[in-house]
């Protein structure tokens, strides 16, 4: 029996958390970046509501079925209530509202307002008697201010009801991710499928009552960017937030939100052209410390 101890011992050690939360936070610092350029070349050939509810639900069946398949227990009747509720916060406001407002809003404003989900969250987790400490809030204040630099040349204008749609995205986003924390769920991973799956409800009724249609079938480029955001986004980007939600502190959860636009910034330069100024450069740097000051707080924690 000694003698297999070690090979039993092994495959535990590479799926624990001090292994996956790493991962996790890479699938969502730089896998969610790169989804903003995806989302821009999809909304080329989808409208916003249909793109995000085909998106999820297509991402939602394939991993609820390989859950399934290899033994994963169902959600509960109530479990797929909750995750309905959850999957409409973050996925139907908070999602949708983003994809809605990046056909007409300035995406300096959508960036601000993606970056303010973090805040949202140390707040509705104060409400459950989680206040971030004193280096977390020092981290996300940092983090903010970044985001504000990396956006001072950017055109900050947008329509009214772009602007509204990201005022109430981050703040459901948050709300549904704290929320969720406390409620009866599935696990993990069976958590990412069943509120993708509920989440895309609402996407589609929306879809469906705003009169969306499609004007022509999407061209290849959009179909690929599709392709994209559901292997990458909602997959391995989705999961991953999942994950750190139910194995890390609110702040360190949401610090992706400060990552996301310096990274959205770097993959638009690589590949659609887009210049960097010096304030880019400065507020990437700000985000970059304040993140590492969250980091610092979960590692001393």
């Amino acid at each position: 029996m000694n003698d297999h101890t070690p090979a039993v011992a092994a495959p535990a050690r590479s799926l624990s958390p001090d292994v996956l939360v790493p991962l996790a936070l890479f699938g969502v610092y730089v896998i969610w970046g790169s989804t903003y350029y995806g989302l821009r070349v999809a909304l080329g050939g989808f409208p916003p509501f249909a793109l995000a509810a085909i998106r999820f639900v297509i991402a939602g069946c394939l991993l609820y079925a390989l859950l399934r398949w290899r033994g994963g227990a169902a959600p509960t009747r109530r479990q797929w209530l909750n995750c309905l509720i959850t999957g409409t916060l973050l996925l139907g406001i908070g999602n949708g509202g983003v994809c809605y407002a990046e056909q007409t809003v300035a995406s300096g404003i959508a960036a601000v307002a993606v970056a303010s989900a973090a805040l949202f969250m140390a707040i509705f987790a104060g409400w459950y008697g989680q206040w971030p400490n004193r280096m977390e809030w020092l981290g996300l204040v940092i983090g903010f201010v970044g985001i504000v630099v990396l956006n001072l040349g950017g055109e900050l204008r947008g329509s009214p009801a772009g602007a509204i749609a990201l005022v109430l995205s981050p703040v459901a986003w948050a709300f549904g991710s704290v929320w969720s924390k406390h409620q009866d769920m599935p696990e993990p991973m069976m958590s990412a499928a069943a509120q993708m799956l509920a989440g895309s409800v609402p996407l589609a009724t929306v879809s469906f009552f705003s009169g969306e249609h499609f004007s022509a079938m999407p061209d290849a480029t959009s179909m690929a960017a599709m392709a994209y955001l559901i292997v990458f986004g909602s997959l391995l980007g989705f999961s991953a937030y999942i994950y750190l939600l139910h194995h890390t502190r609110p702040a360190l959860a949401s610090s992706y939100a400060y990552v996301n636009p310096p990274v959205a910034v770097l993959v638009g330069v690589l590949l659609g052209g887009e210049a960097v100024s010096r304030l880019d450069i400065i507020g990437t740097v700000v985000i970059v410390a304040g993140v590492a000051a969250i980091t610092l707080a979960k590692t001393k924690k």
